[in-house]
């Protein structure tokens, strides 16, 4: 297979005939390169106005490969034979280099080229390319290639420097000028042609006047400084990388070609394997280009809405200089807003969001003087209660997290959540898996108090510009979220199934409970350490919950086997019998209370959770508490999951504890607490 590796442009801020000196003094051999043993001189002439020299050189080179690969193969050393064409005419130094050991199984074509500069005279340019091509060698021919690519990455580093330390000698030589070649003064071009043959001695310099000629621009985008300055540190291969995408990209598209920097996000996403980023890049410009993307910024136009209810927006930076954003997500109403502004509306605020994000990305790279290629966003999570996890509304957020990865790659640096209830691991079972690994990865997890403790948001973004309603002293314009009000929905704005959240579609069951009427649900756990989550709204008059738990397994008719635990929806029983009191169990003795019991009142919502630390049956009981016979029975809806041990300590380590309890919600968004 061929591959083809190219490095960017490098500039050297001086003349090309002052590199062409300092060039030939690597030669015969290079310290610096030490893989390079020695370059012995074939053939070389100039012509006979002295504008252009011919050189062949045979290079020994001592390659980095095991030595039992050398002992196979028979070799210790491989040569390479050089052709270098300098022409002082036109200013331009061409390089060829292939190889002569193995030449038949192996084929390496180097290319290399210094140039003047297109925009200023006084620097130089260095371009740089390679072909290779293992065409069969002795089963090695992986080994080979990996072998190959190192050395070539190594050359490549060390080109640049290599300038700089023999510029160093030309200089303390006391050259520090030499002239163009010019075809009216031959003696001045012996002189040239003495100074690049490695015999350099001073000569006249320029007037001042001439040597200020050209003025240096602010940047040049081909530079290995602009790469640094604004695409940050690349190794060789990488950048080679970035340049064959865009050179396939240009081709593609037969215009514009998307930024360098947006170039390298697809490339990261694919781990730089330039046919994968190449693919994607095209299915996201198609799209682009389909929904009039790159119109959004300037035509977007904010619902009011979103400007009254929507709890999410720009905060200043982080303390690497990212963007940050800040989304209250606990206190926005998903539902609300699907219907009023419907799925498609909420999926164009997110689009606009990721566009305005990476127009700061540009203007943080511009004020921090390094490169800043994502943001990092802030989750709250305080308020996070059952009506969050609507089937339709996570639906909805599958649908834009989708959208989101797909075509804004690698612009995530950081993930912040905060105020994480502990019923949070059902929301992020849900939606981890359509997150790529590489951004679950920058997910940090805080889920009590403790953020603002060592080790939590301090680490990661600046004291004064914590928000105020996590206890900083920075004001923030986010809003605060809240229900919108059934006036502001739009009717067609956002249709689900039965237009009822308690239909086949949704994740949570509805109960009905009469005066001193149980409902359980039976999880038998044979996953020590495994969690049990809980999440209920009580919708109608008051209910008590507890937890119990048996070291028997409760068999019933219902009863559904699966590898890690069963899990039994029960129903109304017989009127105050428990299902463990119905075996005429005795609590302390057959069975235990693990979680106290908890008297839930009239629109309140409960999340909590429990290590199962032990393996038999745990019961998770509702109780209809009305003091008399109401005219409407109690209604309730729960949710209920068991996260098997090793994904629990996987993904939610910080927001495991030794002992379970209520989370509470704010009085903001479900009414007062109950006590822990």
């Amino acid at each position: 297979m061929v591959q083809e590796y190219v490095s960017p442009v490098r500039v050297h801020k001086y003349p090309f005939e002052m590199v062409m000196a300092a060039y030939e003094r690597r030669f015969p051999s290079c310290p610096q390169i030490p893989v390079v043993l020695e370059c012995v001189i074939t053939d070389d002439s100039w012509t006979a106005d002295d504008s252009q020299r011919q050189t062949t050189r045979r290079c020994q080179l001592n390659v980095e490969a095991p030595y039992l690969l050398k002992k196979m193969i028979g070799v210790d050393y491989v040569y390479f034979i050089q052709k270098n064409h300098l022409d002082l005419k036109s200013r331009v130094l061409e390089i060829e280099a292939t190889n002569e050991t193995f030449a038949s199984r192996v084929s390496v074509v180097e290319k290399c080229r210094y140039y003047v500069h297109p925009e200023n005279s006084q620097w130089t340019c260095f371009e740089q390319s390679a072909l290779l091509d293992v065409k069969n060698f002795f089963g090695l021919e992986s080994t080979v290639e990996k072998i190959a690519m190192k050395q070539y990455a190594a050359n490549i580093a060390k080109g640049k420097e290599l300038i700089e330390v023999f510029m160093r000698e030309v200089h303390a030589d006391g050259v520090r000028e030499l002239p163009a070649w010019c075809a009216s003064d031959a003696a001045r071009n012996r002189e040239l042609r003495r100074a690049v043959s490695r015999g350099a001695e001073p000569l006249s310099p320029r007037p001042a006047a001439e040597a200020r000629r050209h003025s240096v621009p602010d940047q040049y985008t081909l530079d290995s400084e602009y790469i640094k300055r604004y695409l940050g540190e690349l190794t060789p291969i990488q950048e080679s990388r970035l340049l064959q995408l865009r050179k396939w990209i240009a081709d593609l598209q037969k215009g514009k070609v998307p930024s360098d920097t947006t170039l390298l996000r697809f490339l990261r996403a694919r781990d730089f394997n330039v046919e994968k980023a190449r693919e994607m890049l095209s299915q996201s410009l198609l799209w682009r280009k389909k929904h009039q993307v790159d119109k959004i910024l300037s035509e977007y136009e904010t619902p009011d809405v979103v400007k009254q209810y929507f709890p999410g927006g720009w905060h200043h930076h982080d303390k690497d200089g990212r963007p940050l954003y800040i989304l209250r997500l606990g206190q926005m109403d998903v539902k609300g807003l699907l219907k009023s502004i419907g799925e498609d509306g909420l999926l164009k605020l997110t689009l606009h969001v990721c566009e305005e994000g990476l127009k700061l990305l540009e203007e943080a790279t511009r004020s921090s003087e390094h490169a800043v290629h994502s943001w990092c966003l802030l989750v709250d999570l305080d308020g996070l209660n059952m009506r969050h996890l609507w089937r339709p509304g996570v639906r909805a957020l599958l649908r834009i997290i989708q959208i989101v990865e797909a075509n804004y790659p690698e612009t995530m640096g950081r993930v912040l959540i905060v105020r994480a209830p502990r019923v949070f691991p059902i929301l992020w079972t849900i939606v981890s898996t359509f997150i790529d690994e590489n951004t679950r990865s920058k997910f940090l997890f805080y889920g009590g108090k403790d953020y603002l403790q060592p080790g939590g948001l301090l680490d990661y973004i600046p004291k004064d510009l914590i928000p105020d309603f996590l206890g900083g002293p920075c004001k923030s314009f986010v809003h605060e979220g809240g229900l919108v009000p059934k006036s502001l929905y739009v009717s067609g704005a956002f249709t689900e199934r039965d237009g009822d959240p308690l239909s086949e579609d949704s994740i949570y069951r509805s109960v009905s409970l009469g005066k001193g009427q149980v409902h359980e649900v039976i999880v038998v756990n044979r996953d020590p350490q495994s969690v049990l989550t809980w999440d209920f709204d009580v919708l109608r008059h008051d209910i008590s919950f507890t937890v119990f738990r048996t070291e028997h397994e409760i068999d019933m008719p219902d009863q559904t086997d699966h590898a890690a635990a069963v899990c039994v929806g029960g129903s109304a029983v017989e009127e105050g019998r428990s299902v463990l009191q119905a075996r005429d169990w005795r609590e302390g003795e057959h069975f235990h209370r693990v979680e106290p019991p908890l008297v839930c009142h009239d629109g309140e919502s409960i999340q909590g959770s429990h290590v199962m630390s032990q393996c038999g049956s745990y019961v998770l009981q509702w109780r209809c508490e009305a003091p008399d016979a109401p005219h409407r029975a109690a209604q309730l809806m729960y949710f209920h999951e068991t996260l098997a041990s090793s994904t629990y300590k996987g993904s939610m380590s910080s927001l495991q504890s030794a002992t379970s309890g209520f989370s509470c919600l704010s009085n903001k968004s479900v009414g007062s607490c109950p006590s822990r």
